[in-house]
């Protein structure tokens, strides 16, 4: 085959992560690790691979990476090819995996895990190096044979934690009312701006999707690391914060090494010499042009991408982000991507009509938005499914709007901790007249029509527009539950619908979801089940001509200006709010800030709140 997230919930929107302490990290050649290390050379010699993760694997590649490849970002795919292309290696033995301050999600790490065990199924050693390791670091480092970690370097295994804030009483004293209206029992996405407190059904909504996340997280430290529930809970009660010798004892890590001796220490686990193999990632990075070169430069302008299938093919169609009616953005409101009705319907029109493309996998990555631009696309899935094959692969959420979308496809692939349902919907305003009148500024407001008033800032609804509302949002969710019972054959409402949350291993049995899986075994069933056994994988949408990429980035600095925020620009009150929270949880963050927004301009959403963990 080739392939062409401490912050309380702010709004409505919170995140989901894992917490965790990583240490700077120290930059040797793998040549260098050899020969730092001053090991006789062994009688024989093991070729070892090295695969080093940085930051936050991408979901695609990037929009230039048809130009100047994708550099320093490769994708969670080309991480888990490179793996898997390790196993099928004869000439190699093993492999090392060094996290260099990576910051992976738990769904990431499920995949790469399974990539993991299929390296040591095929008879090779897999290690793992880090200067400092976190929660995900030591689950990923729980598939390996061996979690090797820098002498003295920090670990840190404290738990999960999740805080939300409710802000009605906040409101209420800066004179805002919030009016929202919710279809579903236990979707709780208003609940952060319309209580003071949780209601009975979120409270055993989100403590039961805590208790799942926390389960799946104790599963892979107790199988891998081959610890008791008693003896991990006695290494978590040491590894909140430590360092690596203690983290050895309590059996979170196997080894202890100063990084210029790793070439020494593998020497003695392969009992051979080691031939550094350079990084399994370099090479797939793509295509490099001559910037040096003015002409060049100019050409690239006018070039085109050339994203045309040319053998059998299977597509990936990118669903990540807030759904939004329209065009897909790069920079949403908060900063972030968004997912547009109108570019993924070009783009599945796209993969419809070519007849190289012999199958197609959603991959969903989404809180949901907007209802419209959820039900255009879930229309232009089935319009594509009547031609070809379209299964879906989840990959750490596909809630509200993203599983409307979801049940629209063939199959479904989960990971264990993916997140999917909240079936419901919410919508609202918030009224501002009150905080108009401490500011001392008088809003006139005028009207012609019936509903004119509706969307106002300073009237709040009335008993009749509620009903209104409520009739609209109704239909709204029946509408849902339709696509889903038509989708999901058996499904039992009762028990999965009303906003309810899931993990990906119990939406198994509740019919929600048909396998777990990453995005790999979701390829790879397809391309079986289509007959394929040579096939080229292409991302959807595709990419963008510089041109288009260079114009998009100037509207945005352009226009970022004008917003006005307390003396300075809405970015950059946006940025000190990134800042505040941390990169990581931000990313995370961000989709359900940008879909909560969306509320400005409609009044019916079907988007999830997201969960909290404190770094």
């Amino acid at each position: 085959m080739t392939s062409s997230t401490r912050f309380g919930s702010l709004l409505c929107a919170s995140v989901l992560g894992f917490a965790g302490v990583v240490g700077g990290a120290t930059t040797l050649s793998p040549a260098a690790l050899v020969r730092a290390s001053g090991a006789e050379p062994a009688a024989e010699r093991v070729s070892v691979g090295l695969i080093e993760l940085k930051g936050a694997p991408a979901a695609r590649p990037n929009e230039l990476a048809w130009l100047f490849g994708s550099g320093d970002e490769p994708t969670l795919r080309q991480i888990i090819e490179a793996i898997d292309g390790a196993a099928s290696d004869d000439d190699l033995g093993g492999i090392v995996i060094r996290l260099k301050d990576a910051e992976l999600g738990m769904t990431q790490v499920e995949e790469i895990g399974a990539a993991i065990k299929r390296v040591r199924a095929a008879g090779k050693k897999v290690q793992v190096f880090a200067e400092g390791y976190g929660t995900t670091d030591l689950i990923l480092g729980s598939y390996a044979d061996e979690v090797i970690a820098q002498d003295g370097g920090a670990v840190s295994l404290p738990g999960l934690y999740m805080e939300e804030m409710f802000l009605a009483d906040t409101l209420a004293w800066a004179g805002l009312k919030a009016d929202f209206v919710q279809v579903g029992d236990y979707k709780g996405a208003s609940e952060m701006m319309a209580r003071s407190g949780p209601s009975p059904q979120w409270e055993q909504n989100i403590s039961q999707l805590l208790d799942s996340m926390y389960a799946n997280m104790r599963a892979p430290l107790l199988s891998g690391r081959k610890l008791t529930d008693s003896k991990l809970d006695q290494a978590m009660e040491v590894a909140w914060m430590t360092d690596a010798k203690d983290a050895a004892q309590v059996g979170l890590i196997d080894s202890q090494v100063d990084l210029p001796l790793l070439g020494k220490h593998l020497e003695s686990a392969y009992g051979a010499e080691v031939a550094w193999k350079e990084d399994l990632l370099t090479g797939v990075d793509g295509p490099a042009m001559d910037t040096g070169n003015p002409f060049a430069m100019l050409a690239l302008l006018s070039k085109q991408p050339d994203h045309k299938p040319k053998s059998p093919t299977i597509a990936i169609v990118h669903i990540d982000g807030a759904i939004v009616d329209g065009d897909s953005s790069a920079g949403g409101f908060m900063g972030g991507s968004s997912v547009g009705s109108r570019t993924i319907r070009n783009a599945l029109e796209d993969v419809r009509n070519e007849d190289q493309i012999k199958g197609v996998i959603l991959r969903i990555d989404s809180p949901g938005g907007s209802a419209t631009a959820s039900e255009v696309i879930w229309q232009g899935v089935r319009r594509v499914a009547a031609k070809k094959p379209v299964w879906v692969s989840v990959g750490s959420m596909a809630a509200s709007g993203g599983y409307y979308i979801a049940v629209a496809g063939d199959k479904i692939y989960v990971n264990p901790s993916s997140i999917v349902g909240s079936i419901g919907v919410v919508g609202g305003k918030i009224t501002m007249q009150g905080l108009y009148e401490k500011l001392k500024v008088n809003v006139v407001g005028r009207g012609r029509g019936p509903r004119a008033t509706m969307f106002s800032s300073v009237v709040p609804w009335s008993p009749d527009d509620i009903t209104h509302v409520r009739e609209k949002m109704t239909e709204t969710y029946t509408l849902f539950t339709k696509r889903v019972t038509a989708g999901r054959k058996g499904i039992n409402l009762g028990s999965t619908a009303e906003g309810r949350l899931f993990t990906g291993n119990k939406a198994i049995g509740l019919k929600m979801a048909d396998e777990v899986g990453g995005l790999e075994k979701a390829i790879g069933d397809l391309a079986a089940s289509a007959g394929l056994n040579d096939y080229e994988v292409m991302d959807y949408p595709g990419p963008k001509p510089l041109g288009e990429v260079i114009e998009d980035a100037l509207k945005g600095f352009v226009a970022a200006p004008s917003v006005r925020a307390g003396g300075g620009s809405g970015m950059e009150l946006v940025s000190l709010v990134r800042e505040i929270v941390g990169q990581r949880a931000w990313k995370q963050i961000e989709p359900s800030m940008t879909g909560l927004m969306q509320m400005r301009d409609e009044p019916v959403l079907l988007i999830s709140p997201k969960v909290l963990i404190v770094k």
